[in-house]
């Protein structure tokens, strides 16, 4: 029991300079600490997993720190099943949720990569050349399955204001009742200053924000994940020259 203690220990707090132990790490403290004579990695292994401990693994967390979480969430869910403020859509209202990926890193790789073979994955060049990071900024229109987006230098209010431009300047959303815009809390979309510049510019348009450190509420999340999997990892770009 005093091993399995241990392993559950953060490092620090063994005076260990690590982030995280693995069974080694635990093999050696153990000793050291006279918990026992000896020890296999095999058996310490053994050991941990009859309790479903892993050390060396780790998964990202964080607690919701909004005070007006599930109202807000609410409000963002109700947007989903096509309801706002207890009362259902008119087929002239909309509802789009937005948001931007920052820092893709556009890699031109040195060799070029093969496509996999036979018992071969696709191999890639591990050496590269940078070709700069883009701000990829998508909109994604959540009943009708409709998609935009925009590549940008930087994120920030002007960046958001194009894409949301090439959105508003367009039918149906033009001639909408209402326009909903479900965005997290970034900088260049935060708070009700933002929400007052967005309706002054487009009078239909009704800023929505998902949680603090909830951006996970909002749908376009899933598709950049998509991004990310199918198209970013790994990413190899040609480019192209003049025509």
């Amino acid at each position: 029991m005093q091993v399995k203690a241990l392993a559950c220990e953060l490092p620090h707090r063994l005076g260990l300079p690590l982030s995280r132990l693995s069974i080694a790490d635990i093999q050696q403290e153990v000793v050291a600490q006279g918990l026992v004579a000896e020890i296999s990695g095999t058996t310490l292994w053994r050991w941990l997993i009859a309790d479903a401990l892993r050390p060396w693994q780790h998964r990202s967390w964080i607690f919701p720190r909004d005070p007006d979480f599930a109202a807000k969430a609410g409000r963002v869910l109700d947007l989903y099943e096509r309801r706002w403020e207890g009362v259902p859509l008119r087929p002239t209202d909309f509802v789009i949720s937005a948001d931007e990926k920052t820092s893709v890193q556009a890699r031109r790789r040195k060799q070029p990569t093969l496509p996999g073979a036979s018992g071969r994955p696709t191999r890639v060049e591990h050496e590269y050349f940078r070709e700069g990071a883009w701000t990829y900024l998508a909109a994604w229109d959540v009943h009708r399955a409709k998609l935009f987006g925009r590549c940008e230098n930087k994120s920030g209010i002007a960046p958001t204001h194009r894409l949301m431009a090439e959105v508003m300047t367009q039918e149906p959303y033009q001639s909408a009742h209402r326009v909903f815009w479900i965005m997290d809390n970034c900088s260049a979309h935060r708070g009700q200053k933002a929400a007052q510049r967005i309706r002054s510019q487009w009078p239909n348009a009704v800023l929505v924000h998902t949680p603090i450190h909830a951006s996970w509420l909002n749908q376009i999340e899933i598709y950049f994940s998509i991004v990310q999997r199918k198209v970013l990892t790994p990413n190899d770009f040609l480019i192209l020259g003049p025509a």
